[in-house]
């Protein structure tokens, strides 16, 4: 197959890539940012930079015709001011999603987060697909990502023809991994509210590289959750990691995050009350199950 990789510049994506590339694909990478030198990526896949509400990402959809998109290059990081993040997540995404149809691409694999169903006391446990997505109501930060779960949730029903699956995977982890959880857990003390301890999840960028080169072979299509290996307390997943908690009142907690960590105020809901995801409809759908442990998965943030 010939197949486009948005968010290239990302570990998961790079993931993504080496494993399509050692099964005989044909890859082509775009992301908005510079891929860094001697970044992990396979000689013969070409790399683009472009913004993907711009014309430019036009010019790279001349590169094909694909058989397969993979939009793995949704903005989490909110440093990026609003503005660029909506236009990169939504407009853009919207973008990506219209030149696909033009193309007649058959199948399309969309990048979405866990963090749309937001952690809240009132969650039951585990969350499906079908429940209600509560992050929105207080954290305008993720309406963006919500947006982009929105449009591209859309596709599989406005067209079939396509094969769209869009992805709601837990919290994603991995040396190679750059995101906010990820650089939580590899620091040497890490916070714990007082009085909190809720049941988190995770799955490491191996495997979920896995289940997204899974969706893109599979016949199915719609929204799916991907989960890692099991739940464990959020104290204990400190401990795996070879960190220390360090207890913070849940009193001082926003100012904490304001002036101690990058750690956007949305999350923090996720460091009090479970978000604990099932996928049981993606492993019996495209028949994939993690194969690390998540013992083997929070143990490769070590430091080496």
């Amino acid at each position: 197959m010939r197949v486009l990789i948005t968010g290239i510049a990302g570990g998961l994506a790079r993931e993504v890539a080496g494993i399509l590339v050692r099964e005989g694909d044909s890859v082509v990478g775009v992301d908005y940012r510079a891929v860094a030198p001697g970044a992990p990526l396979p000689e013969s896949v070409p790399i683009f930079r472009a913004h993907y509400y711009k014309t430019a990402i036009e010019d790279v959809f001349r590169q094909g015709p694909f058989d397969a998109v993979l939009h793995l290059g949704r903005v989490g990081n909110l440093s990026e001011r609003a503005e660029k993040r909506f236009n990169l997540n939504v407009v853009g995404s919207k973008k990506v999603l219209s030149l696909c149809v033009a193309q007649g691409v058959k199948r399309l694999v969309v990048l979405s987060t866990f963090h749309i169903y937001g952690a809240h006391q009132h969650n039951h446990t585990p969350i499906s697909e079908e429940d209600p997505l509560r992050a929105g109501l207080d954290f305008p930060q993720i309406a963006d990502a919500i947006q982009l779960d929105a449009i591209s949730a859309e596709l599989v029903y406005r067209h079939p023809e396509m094969g769209t699956v869009v992805l709601r995977p837990t919290n994603v982890v991995g040396r190679t991994i750059q995101n906010t959880m990820s650089s939580l857990l590899r620091l040497g003390r890490v916070p714990k509210l007082a009085g909190f301890n809720p049941m988190t999840q995770f799955v490491h960028a191996s495997d979920l590289a896995r289940a997204v080169v899974a969706a893109m072979r599979g016949e199915g299509r719609g929204v799916f959750n991907v989960a890692g290996p099991t739940e464990l307390p959020w104290a204990t997943a400190i401990d795996v990691c070879g960190a220390k908690a360090l207890p913070v009142p849940s009193s001082l907690v926003s100012l904490y995050v304001k002036t101690m960590t990058a750690f956007p105020a949305y999350l923090v809901n996720f460091l009090k009350f479970p978000c604990v995801i099932t996928d049981a409809a993606f492993r019996e759908q495209f028949g994939y199950a993690p194969r690390l442990s998540m013992r083997e998965t929070l143990a490769d943030l070590r430091p080496s």
